[in-house]
């Protein structure tokens, strides 16, 4: 088995699989459960192989959606990657602009709203006090 994220040394390799219309999401051999959990999250499926040797783990787009919903979905994962840091790769032929640029506007809503409703932190000054003088012995 290949694995394209290995292949090209990515976090995340998007693609069609040859001759069929399943859209994978590779990971690096061994990658972190963190990474695998994002993509869970962000609707791909998670499939594993345990062989003698390693064990394959990999992302699919579901096959029940349509041609444009996997393209949409997949598309809408990429800024969700990208802000958590993960090099990503797709092909021009995958991905949908106007779907990544609505996941990438969402995420920027959030985020402003979380930095409108934080409380701020106000640094607040310690009271003065005195330091009490040693009393001296007679």
């Amino acid at each position: 088995m290949g694995n394209r994220a290995d292949d090209y040394g990515s976090d995340v390799e998007i693609y069609r699989k040859a001759l069929t219309t399943t859209i994978h999401a590779d990971t690096p051999t061994g990658a972190p459960e963190k990474l695998l959990a994002l993509l869970d999250s962000l609707g791909l499926e998670r499939k594993t192989v345990t062989t003698a040797g390693p064990g394959y783990v990999w992302h699919e787009v579901p096959e029940q959606l349509t041609e444009d919903e996997k393209k949409k979905l997949a598309s809408r994962a990429i800024p969700s990657l990208l802000v958590a840091g993960y090099v990503v790769n797709i092909p021009d032929d995958l991905f949908d602009a106007a779907a990544y640029s609505e996941a990438a506007d969402e995420i920027r809503a959030q985020r402003a709203a979380a930095a409108t409703t934080a409380p701020r932190r106000t640094a607040t000054p310690a009271p003065a006090t005195r330091a009490a003088r040693p009393r001296r012995s007679a």
